[in-house]
């Protein structure tokens, strides 16, 4: 197990030396963070939020629980600033005790009452009442289990216990490390989504597919059912106006659409959909939109945006904070990094090795950005070869079960936990209008069986791209639909290849913002500037001179590295703490409206 030397983080003369810093948005969070609805597009009036402050212990596995001594803000790690503790972290050995009650009204209680958690990393055991209720393991994913029988009028109690193992399993964990630094950041752990309970009829709607067609000029709404399956009503509306509806046959409801706007970046349009079953209802929206690949008159390949070719032209955004670490403080937060790339006139943000709350996507659904979203890497140890070593000089080994091993994916349970949470994950955002790509694997981390895996996600969401095996270990053309391109240190050119070409990932270019840094004696950048003028300049040669004549040759995406800085990276668009934006807005949105077909 790694060692960390927690006081090495507040030594100045320490190479360690890390500051905790308060992000924009520090005084933003209040008493329950997150108190909007945390599902837009399944949304009902019965909601109860559990974020806020909970008792909290941290210990070892081999120790007696000794009782809590601690308050915790939930829904921040206690790594974070946030949570209000120290920022110890949590190692392998060490055991979470969360602890609060909370009340439920005889009008809030109806036949079925359900507790959501959007996020515990990583295995936990979850008790109502004193009497276990679910054990779920997976930090990154949402999970939910009925506790009908588990509760009662009035006066409840819910403890959570938490173990965490970090980098040092197979779980999937992003790019956490307890030997953190450079491209890899300070692990968390525990709770970091929304808790929140919600109580419901007899029979209802577990989840919904919304399908929209342009073509058709249709959207179709599938309802899976908790109970007895039945007839649901669809009824679409537009600002209060209704403008078509349906019932359903054969457990769908088709809404024939007139006249409707379609949905992209320049015009952001979303419909308002009311779904009725019974004694449950639902508050919905959905957007016209079709993401598809077309040949364009010179024969080139390029990524389609409602049947006409479109430039995806983004940010790499890790969804890192300075005070929440993977959470953001706040609904504000979220909303303000989306508009800020908005406005520096960028239309596509790849949200990597993360997924985040469902209301971030909804922003993106509302603002108009495309999303090209990446599952969360796992595995054992990585090789350096297989992230990155071999695919320098030319070589894609085969991720297949002969090297598994050389992957990082020899035990057979984490490549069983990798494909349902892939499932999970693509199930949970299917309807967001704004989610135009799928990245099942990066750089090689943990990759293997992409062809197999490439095929399970095309069998799930036909209606989407998939960049298989975003920058590293290609696979051939038969598995990814985007030849996909990583590229920091060597000339940027485009090889001959039939699919779509993407960079998705360059860039990189980096300055340091005294007084806004996480760690002031330690920086990581591929190229790295002192004068803001000169990072400007640098950025605008890189688009001028690199990027913006390979458009015409078949480069139809980019993904620039990146959105804000993060621990040791000072490579963003902005500050880890979102204080200063480090390149002119205005700048960087001239270059970006030259970047089109």
């Amino acid at each position: 197990m790694a060692k960390v030397t927690v006081h090495d983080y507040h030594r100045p003369e320490s190479k360690n030396y890390r500051i905790r810093l308060e992000s924009k948005f520090f005084n933003e969070v209040g008493e329950i963070p997150f108190p909007e609805y945390p599902r837009p597009q399944l949304e009902r009036n019965s909601f109860l939020n559990l974020n806020g402050k909970w008792q909290f212990a941290m210990q070892k596995k081999a120790e007696e629980f000794k009782g809590y001594d601690k308050e915790i803000l939930v829904p921040f790690s206690p790594e974070s600033l946030l949570s209000g503790l120290d920022g110890k972290v949590a190692m392998p050995d060490d055991v979470l005790y969360y602890k609060r009650s909370f009340n439920l009204d005889k009008s809030f209680l109806k036949e079925r009452t359900i507790i959501h958690f959007g996020a515990v990393d990583c295995e936990c055991v979850v008790k109502i009442n004193g009497e276990e209720a679910c054990r779920h393991v997976g930090g990154f994913v949402p999970f939910s289990f009925e506790i009908t029988n588990y509760v009662k009028e009035g006066e409840n109690e819910i403890e959570v216990v938490v173990t965490d193992p970090s980098d040092t399993s197979y779980h999937s964990r992003g790019k956490q490390s307890l030997k953190n630094g450079g491209i890899w950041y300070t692990p968390q752990s525990g709770i970091w989504q929304t808790v929140w309970i919600e109580s419901l009829p007899k029979d209802f709607i577990k989840d919904i597919t919304i399908i929209p067609d342009i073509d058709s000029g249709e959207v179709t709404i599938k309802a899976a059912f908790d109970g007895e399956a039945g007839e649901f009503s669809a009824i679409a509306y537009d600002g209060g106006k209704e403008i078509g509806r349906a019932v359903s046959s054969s457990g769908k409801a088709v809404i024939k659409l007139d006249g409707f706007e379609l949905w992209s970046p320049e015009n952001p349009k979303l419909y308002d959909l009311i779904i009725e079953y019974r004694e449950d209802k639902i508050k919905s929206y959905f957007g016209m939109r079709k993401f598809s690949i077309i040949t364009d008159e010179k024969g080139k390949k390029r990524l389609a945006l409602n049947n006409k070719p479109y430039f995806h032209n983004g940010v790499l955004d890790q969804g890192y904070w300075s005070d929440g670490m993977l959470t953001p403080p706040c609904d504000a937060a979220m909303e303000y990094d989306i508009k800020l790339m908005k406005d520096m006139g960028f239309n596509m943000l790849r949200k990597h090795i993360k997924i985040e709350p469902l209301r971030w996507y909804y922003h993106c659904d509302r603002l108009g950005m495309l999303v090209w979203q990446d599952m969360v890497s796992g595995g054992e140890k990585y090789n350096l070869l297989a992230i990155g070593g071999l695919a320098f000089i030319g070589i894609h080994p085969k991720d297949t079960k002969r090297n598994y091993k050389f992957f990082a994916r020899q035990s057979k349970e984490g490549r069983e936990e990798y494909y349902r949470e892939l499932k999970t994950m693509i199930n949970h955002l299917k309807n967001c209008v704004s989610l135009s790509v799928w990245v099942p694997f990066n750089e090689g981390w943990g990759q293997f069986d992409s062809v197999k895996a490439t095929q399970m996600v095309r069998e799930m969401d036909p209606t989407r791209i998939i960049d298989s095996v975003s920058g590293w270990n290609d696979q051939g053309k038969k598995t990814s639909d985007l030849k996909s391109l990583h590229i920091y240190f060597k000339p940027i050119t485009l090889p001959r290849d039939k699919r779509v070409i993407v960079l998705s990932e360059f860039g990189g270019y980096s300055i340091k913002t005294e007084g806004h840094v996480f760690s002031p004696n330690k920086s990581f950048g591929y190229r790295i500037y002192k004068k803001p003028e000169s990072f400007a300049m640098a950025y605008g040669r890189l688009f001028d001179k690199k990027i913006v004549p390979l458009i015409k040759k078949g480069l139809s995406a980019t993904v620039y590295t990146q959105l804000s800085d993060v621990e040791e990276e000072i490579n963003g668009f902005i500050t880890y703490d979102r204080k200063v934006v480090k390149i002119p807005v205005e700048f960087v949105k001239q270059i970006n409206d030259r970047l089109k077909y």
